[in-house]
């Protein structure tokens, strides 16, 4: 992976270049950018960035390196090859996972992000890294869901599931559209963080029991804590969103057919709550 960020991305420009050409006037107007055209004026203009650009770029934004997470990687191996299929990946952030889903060659990718911000981020980094199938889309992920007749031969959602308002209609939607899902999620555990964990300090009273396909699922009322004052927020559209205990989500997807479910990377002393990887397909394909 780093040889071939390497190979795509060793000759790009950075400010450094043109030191010459990198000194503004002394006056000019705030809404316009005077210093040499370079991709760090387009970051700069959007706050609140998360991931990192590959080293060979130079170029400074965020500190996580989403481009190369084993996360995704885990997921492509489980699913195969990616050559000429249809993905949707839900929750974008800033297309560090988008990147590495096109190197795999899909059809096309519908990549849907809500918050704006994001959003923008998201057009800054397809044209940093050059971006050719993914297309990017605004709006509420729910809703393209429910409202598309698109069927997925894959889904990615990275960080998605634990910030709904209901979860249970999210995982409905998706298995409505896909016959393999990838996820990467917090969940609800009293084992893994029992009453007086720091970590339950979001969770704002106790869980309520909603039944669906037979299953008496538990999801825990919580709140950010406004953290969604930072520009760099990247959690749901609601301050309340419900975290699904794990036993029952697991339950769930089975009955909703993904009778291949495997996880990975199980790690109940996440500073922030029980977390893992889970890849889920359907032996026999809907649709």
């Amino acid at each position: 992976m780093i040889s071939l960020i390497a190979k795509l991305f060793g000759g790009a420009r950075t400010v450094a270049e043109n030191p010459a050409k990198a000194v503004a006037p002394a006056e000019h107007l705030d809404e316009y950018v005077v210093t040499f055209p370079t991709s760090q004026n387009a970051i700069d203009i959007l706050p609140g960035w998360n991931q990192a650009f590959p080293d060979v770029m130079g170029l400074k934004a965020g500190t996580v390196h989403l481009y190369n997470d084993p996360r995704i990687l885990w997921a492509l191996e489980q699913y195969g090859p990616l050559e000429g299929k249809a993905v949707l990946e839900i929750g974008p952030l800033e297309a560090g996972h988008t990147w590495m889903l096109e190197q795999r060659g899909p059809a096309l990718i519908d990549a849907v992000e809500a918050n704006k911000l994001s959003y923008l981020r998201c057009l800054v980094s397809k044209e940093i890294l050059q971006l050719k199938l993914a297309r990017f889309h605004l709006g509420d992920c729910q809703l393209w869901l429910e409202n598309r007749e698109d069927r997925y031969d894959l889904v990615v959602a990275s960080g998605v599931l634990y910030h709904m308002r209901d979860p249970i209609r999210f995982l409905s939607a998706i298995a409505a559209r896909t016959d393999a899902l990838f996820l990467w999620t917090h969940y609800a555990d009293d084992g893994a963080m029992p009453v007086g964990d720091t970590r339950r300090a979001a969770f704002t009273g106790p869980p309520e029991v909603r039944e669906h396909l037979g299953v008496p699922v538990r999801l825990h009322p919580r709140t950010y804590l406004k953290s969604w004052e930072n520009k760099s927020f990247c959690g749901g559209m609601h301050d309340l969103h419900y975290w699904i205990e794990r036993a029952d989500l697991l339950q769930l997807l089975e009955r909703m057919g993904f009778d291949d479910v495997r996880i990975w990377g199980d790690d109940p002393a996440h500073p922030y709550g029980p977390a893992f990887n889970l890849f889920a397909r359907r032996s026999r394909p809907q649709g």
